[in-house]
């Protein structure tokens, strides 16, 4: 009777002993979760292919491997502003452990769409301006990010196109009467401009104001060149743009390279790229846990200047050695 009673009490012991360690074991046995994350551009894949390049290499020199340790979920709106909000939420609903994003109306989209999913916009014009985030320091919410904002861009715009056009006195500034943006960017250039002894003319397009209108206010205040201002809509917009720029026969300045791949004359802006490859660093911290709203936002310390020979040959410009020494890339 003992010897049944000690039999019995070990196989119980065994028992629990398997049942403890099972589910141990079963665990050991699962593959690690691969984190997903949502990529959501406003633009083309062609478009965005030297960013999204970037991204995926800010990626790899973290050790992460698309496909294999992190899956991304691509989505691009194709230049139609509309179709945001819907492939925001789809990004959402695939309960993604981030998302990434360039431009406002994409990011608009996306914190739409989610207020818990950690945010990281790659590029952004004034994230506080546009309602995103508390503030640069302390964001708060579940956005960060990489502003291209930068004191001190607008005037080293206009002292760049004053060097291609030495002679010019008066410009015209094409913004967006919608981008809370313009008014920031606006103040700082007409500041500059005084200090040049130059005359800006404001150009505002909106709803009731189609870009033709807007060149046609433009030559009415007999203005020598153009500055296109930072904007989503504009961006989409860059193909007419240039095409009414060369046709007004207006030098311009533009505040990404797209713009000159167009056939544009120049951009000086912050290296998007190099934004876009940072901002893999800031998903690898959300992904280990960190606070969006913790992360402050970053402004850019990489700047290029791109030129169109093309374009400065077809308005008659005789761009200087020097200058063209000093850009980053030039199209021939």
């Amino acid at each position: 009777m003992a010897f049944d009673r000690w039999q019995r009490r070990d196989l119980i012991a065994s028992l629990v002993g398997a049942a403890a360690i099972g589910p141990l074991a079963a665990r050991a046995q699962q593959p690690r979760r691969v984190p997903r994350i949502g990529v959501l551009l406003a633009g083309t894949q062609a478009s965005f292919a030297t960013r999204a390049k970037a991204f995926v290499e800010g990626l790899q020199a973290l050790g992460y491997v698309e496909g294999r340790t992190i899956a991304i979920e691509w989505r691009y709106g194709e230049d139609k502003a509309e179709r945001l909000p819907a492939l925001a939420a789809e990004l959402v609903a695939l309960n993604v452990d981030a998302l990434v994003t360039g431009g406002t109306p994409a990011a608009k989209a996306l914190k739409g769409a989610t207020r818990t999913i950690p945010i990281v916009m790659a590029i952004i014009g004034d994230p506080v301006a546009a309602g995103l985030v508390d503030s640069l320091a302390h964001p708060g919410g579940n956005a960060t990010g990489f502003s291209i904002i930068a004191p001190g861009l607008g005037a080293k715009r206009l002292q760049l196109l004053k060097e291609v056009v030495p002679a010019m006195s008066s410009i015209a500034v094409i913004s967006n009467a919608a981008n809370p943006q313009t008014h920031i960017e606006l103040n700082e250039m007409q500041a500059a401009a005084r200090s040049l002894d130059l005359r800006l003319a404001s150009v505002q397009i909106s709803a009731d104001t189609s870009l033709e209108k807007a060149f046609a206010a433009g030559a009415s205040e007999r203005v020598q060149a153009l500055i296109v201002l930072t904007d989503a809509v504009l961006y989409s917009q860059r193909g007419r743009i240039v095409a009414l720029a060369a046709q007004n026969r207006l030098p311009a300045m533009y505040f990404f390279r797209e713009f000159v791949q167009e056939g544009g004359l120049m951009s000086y802006a912050p290296s998007d790229t190099d934004l876009f490859r940072r901002a893999a660093n800031t998903v690898d911290k959300v992904l280990k846990g960190a606070n969006p709203g913790d992360l402050p936002i970053e402004q850019p310390d990489k700047f290029q200047l791109v030129i169109n020979l093309r374009a400065a040959r077809a308005l008659g410009l005789a761009l200087s050695p020097m200058l063209l020494a000093r850009a980053d890339e030039v199209i021939e």
